[in-house]
């Protein structure tokens, strides 16, 4: 149900309660002493600015605490009814300590509550002749009442900002996941066109062949980015879904084929038992993504690698997939990662599925990425 249409409902509710408080006020007023004018009007007037309390909750809280402490003084001077508290302008002063604890500002609400304690337990002891006047407990009740309110007030705020706090963590979740699979898609194809382009310039027209076949594979990568693209905007739209709720896009196989066709040699080691069947979505599209970007990575920063080796691993317990590459150690790949987001969204991957990831350079020469992962891993906000 719709949250105005649950205020709307909760206020008809309360403006009944209100209303047969009135009149019960009323009339035991014109039971006791026939003064239910004076005492339905000033019920009228508390009740009144609650229930219109959402238009400014400071200005209702100060106005109903106003409107209390007039009808005090007006019933100490003239003895004129109510000399306590009656039912309706207790529930609405209630209602407006409960209101401005919950959303007026922290400072204004702590102020506002000290002072209408004050103001309760004044108006409500302005009948007290002596120490042992019964008048007095209603003072206190009084002031015991509102600062209940306040309270209860608080607590409704510490849930308000509980809820908000889980699903602003929610939505930053979300909002990494997305950025995440928009970095790995378009990275990892716009790197390839950028690969293929450069072949294509220098080739040359001397050479058509290869040029041909370098803007074939340039218009493959294109197409396939916007179907990429296409995909997160489809989840970007839909509410009931994230970026990686999914499995991978294609098998590991093509993906290291597609790279093959303008990068260096991979090897492809799989176990003779493998299959992706038994995983959740969520390994088999973080293992993608580990595979994919450390192949994007070996194009960037690596260029001078003349091969790849591509190793996945699995268990009952544990999936392990390791990404290693012969470069030079002469290139400063570590501050040229560190500049990016590669691999911090490969880090994140892993480990909201409770998995570990390395990556660094290898003794002798070369690069290697290397993830383990929880056979059984499923993620979560």
């Amino acid at each position: 149900m719709p949250l105005r249409r649950i205020e709307t409902r909760a206020n008809l509710a309360l403006a009944l309660l209100m209303a047969a408080a009135l009149a019960f006020d009323a009339a035991r007023a014109a039971r006791v002493n026939g003064q239910w004018p004076y005492v339905a009007t000033f019920g009228i007037v508390v009740c009144a600015v609650a229930l219109l309390r959402a238009r400014s909750r400071a200005w209702a809280v100060v106005t109903g605490l106003a409107a209390f402490a007039l009808a005090a003084l007006i019933s100490s001077l003239w003895n004129v009814p109510p000399g306590q508290l009656a039912i309706a302008p207790l529930i609405g002063l209630v209602v407006l300590a409960a209101a401005q604890a919950r959303w007026l500002p922290a400072r204004q609400a702590v102020l506002i509550t000290a002072v209408g304690t004050v103001v309760v337990a004044a108006a409500e002891s302005s009948h007290a002749g002596g120490s042992f006047d019964p008048r007095a407990l209603f003072a206190l009740f009084g002031a015991t009442v509102w600062a209940g309110a306040a309270g209860a007030g608080v607590w409704l705020r510490y849930l308000d900002h509980r809820r908000e706090s889980a699903l602003e963590s929610v939505r930053r979740e979300e909002r990494l996941e997305l950025a995440r699979e928009l970095h790995d898609v378009v990275a990892h194809h716009v790197t390839g066109i950028v690969v293929q382009a450069q072949a294509a310039r220098f080739a040359g027209p001397d050479h058509p062949g290869p040029a041909d076949a370098a803007l074939a594979s340039i218009e493959s990568a294109g197409a396939e980015t916007l179907t990429a693209i296409r995909k997160l905007v489809g989840l970007l739209r839909d509410p009931g879904d994230t970026a990686g709720s999914g499995s991978a896009p294609e098998p590991i196989s093509q993906l290291v084929e597609r790279f093959g066709r303008h990068g260096p040699a991979v090897d492809l080691r799989l176990p003779a038992d493998f299959t992706v069947t038994a995983w959740p979505p969520e390994v088999v599209s973080t293992v993608y993504r580990i595979v994919q970007e450390s192949l994007t990575n070996v194009t960037r920063h690596a260029p001078a690698a003349r091969s790849v080796a591509v190793t996945v691993t699995q268990d009952p317990q544990q999936v392990t997939v390791e990404v290693t590459d012969d470069a030079p150690p002469a290139a400063p790949r570590p501050a040229r990662v560190a500049s990016g987001y590669g691999l911090i969204g490969m880090r994140e991957r892993v480990e909201a599925l409770g998995g570990r990831l390395q990556a660094g350079p290898l003794a002798n020469a070369g690069w290697a990425v290397r993830a383990s992962l929880p056979a059984n891993a499923r993620g979560g906000p």
